[in-house]
């Protein structure tokens, strides 16, 4: 029997190439018998089908709970301005103003009364003293009735008056004031809703990226535990595996618990009744192409809603000063009085006889000296209008910060977004080639954990910077005044 002498380095060479292309055959193998195994294998989370390969945003629909609405951003904004509360009470706050208005200028219609005196003489005087012409004094008698009755009817009619007049040039500023009231709402709301929209889209891409993240893991423990069984990989890979997944677990349940109360504010928002349910869609296309915005648009104060409501209360303080200024004219009024005088000592037989009488004329009333009143009052209306200057000139410089703030976060998270959007394909791609180097046993499972840990950081971060983008087009529209609605 021949012998035969093998060099020790070349048996483990051997041995080592043998393992490795015989490696593929166990493992599916193992996974054959993980298929059909009952509970000697680890059952995995419920595997998310991975449609994300081109783009991290697909429509989103919540899980129906019955007959609930879907809503775009834009029916969102429609059902807003049709139901948000503080609108609808803005809204009355216009016919309010109007309404007020027409009780200011009422004085400028006739005003017609009527009153009456019953009256019951105690005691009378039933003689009078008469002086003549000549000097001499001559007594009359005369007999008053007990009891009389004088009905009354009076009309006048405005012709000039100052408070009138400052209510007749005031009244369509101060319908302007609340409608601009009403403006500034709407695009608040307009606002308000976009913003939530999108923190609310976020959380369900993210829960998305989470699912995703939790499938991969279950996918990677399920390898490791039987890579552990075969004695290919040390026990801890599979420890680190369940780590790794129960974190993202944890994740994923944060993330659905955070859509609850996301969907209170925006019904809050809507106004919508807080124990009904509706489900939000978005077209991706049209979102993607909505995250662009004219950068070079040069700033206009006139079209923020706030600098016209202050140039209204300037108008409206103008309006002021000049009543103050003029209040020194007369008010001049015409007038009609019809009396109508019953007399008679019985009761019974007051109204038998009627004695008539009227007449008509000019009223007229003319301050002489106020104590100052007007004079000071108008040195307060002009200090009013001071202050109405400053706010103005601070007004602009509060603009102008929000505008380049609104601008310099916009144009860095566009910038963010084009980085993150090239960060989540390298990422899934290295997260694909170290996944298949631990499988062929090159790369330990540590190596794994930070493909995957960077692959799902890159995806949150991604989906963070394009909504916090949709966010300051936003903030940058309502600086710049072109919230529409």
């Amino acid at each position: 029997m021949a012998k035969i002498y093998y060099n020790t380095s070349t048996m483990r060479a051997s041995l080592l190439i043998t393992c490795l292309f015989c490696l593929p055959f166990f493992s599916h193998a193992q996974n054959k018998a993980a298929a059909s195994a009952g509970s000697n294998s680890v059952t995995p989370p419920v595997v998310v089908p991975d449609t994300t390969k081109n783009s991290l945003l697909l429509p989103v629909v919540v899980k129906d709970t019955g007959k609930a609405q879907y809503f775009t951003l834009k029916q969102c904004i429609d059902y807003a301005l049709q139901h948000q509360p503080n609108l609808n009470i803005s809204l009355i706050n216009v016919d309010v103003a109007k309404t007020s208005n027409a009780i200011a200028l009422s004085g400028w219609l006739p005003q017609a009364n009527a009153s009456g005196d019953l009256i019951h003489n105690i005691q009378s005087n039933n003689s009078a003293s008469v002086t003549t012409p000549t000097g001499s004094t001559s007594t009359t008698n005369r007999t008053t009735a007990t009891n009389s009755f004088v009905p009354g009817v009076t009309v006048s009619q405005a012709i000039f008056n100052p408070s009138l007049l400052y209510a007749y040039k005031s009244a369509p500023l101060f319908v302007k004031q609340a409608q601009q009231v009403t403006d500034s709402t709407k695009i608040f709301l307009v606002s308000s809703v976009s913003k939530s929209f999108y923190t609310l889209l976020n959380t369900l891409e993210q829960i998305n990226v989470f699912k995703e993240d939790t499938a991969r893991l279950g996918r990677s423990l399920r390898d490791a535990y039987h890579q552990y069984k075969g004695g290919i990989v040390d026990e801890t890979d599979y420890e680190q595996a369940d780590i790794t997944l129960n974190n993202s677990k944890a994740q994923l349940k944060q993330a659905n618990e955070n859509v609850v109360p996301q969907y209170a504010v925006l019904k809050r928002l809507l106004g919508f009744p807080p124990d009904k349910q509706f489900n939000v869609v978005f077209d991706t296309l049209e979102m993607m192409n909505g995250i662009h915005i004219d950068t070079t648009e040069q700033l206009q104060y006139e079209k923020r809603i706030e600098y016209q409501e202050i140039k209204t209360n300037k108008d409206l303080q103008s309006q002021v000063v000049n009543y103050y200024k003029y209040q020194w004219l007369p008010t001049l009024s015409a007038f009609f009085d019809y009396n109508l005088t019953f007399a008679n000592n019985n009761y019974n037989d007051l109204l038998n006889s009627s004695y008539p009488n009227s007449y008509v004329g000019l009223s007229f009333s003319i301050p002489i000296f106020t104590g100052f009143s007007r004079v000071n009052n108008v040195k307060k209306a002009r200090l009013q209008q001071q202050i109405l200057d400053w706010n103005e000139t601070d007004l602009k410089a509060a603009i102008n910060v929000e505008y380049t703030s609104a601008l310099a976060n916009y144009k860095g998270n566009y910038y963010n977004l084009q980085l993150l959007q090239r960060n989540v394909n390298l990422a899934r791609r290295v997260y694909f080639v170290v996944d298949l180097q631990y499988k062929q046993g090159i790369v330990p499972y540590l190596n794994v954990i930070t493909a995957e840990s960077n692959l799902m950081t890159s995806e949150i971060s991604y989906l963070n910077a394009l909504f916090q983008v949709l966010s300051n087009k936003i903030d940058l529209q309502k600086a710049m005044g072109n919230i529409s609605y």
